[in-house]
């Protein structure tokens, strides 16, 4: 299978509230787990489009600058605890004239379809070079995209409301309309010793889309905003979905709450984080009486060790 778009610009965002609440304990323990804006505007940032690959591709560890617990300086080497998220990417058609915002009231008229992607993540080098823009080389070095995109109209049987938003949205991004989708998610891990032993794969984590706090709807318009311009071929990741429930969370940080809370696998090993070898596979689909089952399909990804 081929890369079912060349990818324009790639944004990934923020958008689970119970993903950034879980990063939140655990990197300001003392305080609240939501930083000021977070209840205000899609977070997001600017990724690389390059980055992007098809389901299937290995990726090698990276590497980069990680701070040591001891205090020492600062090493360059593979990451330790690299880590998957589980998102939901949106594709654009093309938009209006730049300087043209999308209302959010007609932002489904410019979203394609959506596809399942895997945005890597190495959580150290992340956590050393993200203060004070964000994210860079720790999400830069490769994201996996299902060769499948679902058009948007293929969901609408399935789509429901969204969480209560408090304090409600700005009027830019406020809509009574239903702008969520019922779309079940799972994860599942394979080590390598399990593969060779022509084992089932190990179910990680279950979860659904219709959680999300900030819909695409609003990531949209929120994006165009300020006159920024969408093409053809744009993609949008929803960021780390994540339930409520500590089997529904979206990456190994929270399933094993930063690596302190291992997870047990099927072949006698744990994981903290994601070792050489292992497969993260994710799948999607929706299901409702009445109504054609969809089928997301897969995204899958081989870790391979860091290049000498």
């Amino acid at each position: 299978m081929l890369l079912p778009i060349e990818v324009g610009d790639y944004v990934d965002f923020y958008s689970s509230r119970e993903h950034a609440s879980n990063l939140g304990k655990m990197l300001r323990p003392d305080g609240d787990p939501l930083l000021p804006n977070w209840r205000y505007l899609p977070v997001g940032y600017h990724g690389r489009a390059n980055s992007i690959v098809i389901s299937g591709t290995p990726l090698f560890r990276p590497r980069g600058q990680v701070k040591l617990p001891d205090g020492a300086e600062p090493v360059f080497a593979p990451t330790r605890m690299l880590d998957f998220e589980l998102e939901l990417a949106f594709v654009t058609g093309t938009g209006p004239p730049l300087g043209a915002p999308i209302p959010v009231t007609r932002a489904r008229e410019y979203i394609f379809g959506v596809a399942l992607l895997n945005d890597w993540s190495a959580r150290d080098i992340q956590a050393w070079e993200y203060q004070p823009l964000g994210p860079f080389l720790s999400k830069s070095f490769a994201s996996s995209l299902s060769p499948w995109i679902v058009p948007l109209d293929a969901l609408e049987p399935f789509r429901v409301e969204g969480p209560l938003q408090e304090p409600g949205p700005l009027p830019y991004l406020a809509t009574s309309d239903s702008e969520n989708y019922d779309v079940a998610l799972s994860v599942e891990l394979s080590p390598a010793a399990l593969r060779r032993a022509w084992n089932a794969p190990q179910t990680i984590a279950r979860t659904n889309f219709r959680g999300m706090y900030w819909s695409m709807a609003q990531q949209l318009a929120h994006l165009t905003s300020n006159g920024a311009g969408i093409r053809a071929g744009d993609l949008c990741g929803s960021g780390t979905i994540s339930g409520s429930e500590p089997d529904s969370y979206g990456s190994m940080i929270e399933l094993t709450w930063r690596g302190t809370r291992p997870l047990e696998l099927a072949d006698g090993t744990s994981r903290a984080f994601l070792a050489d070898g292992d497969t993260i596979t994710m799948h999607g689909s929706c299901d409702r009486p009445g109504a054609v089952h969809v089928g997301l399909g897969e995204v899958s990804g081989t870790i391979l060790p860091a290049p000498n």
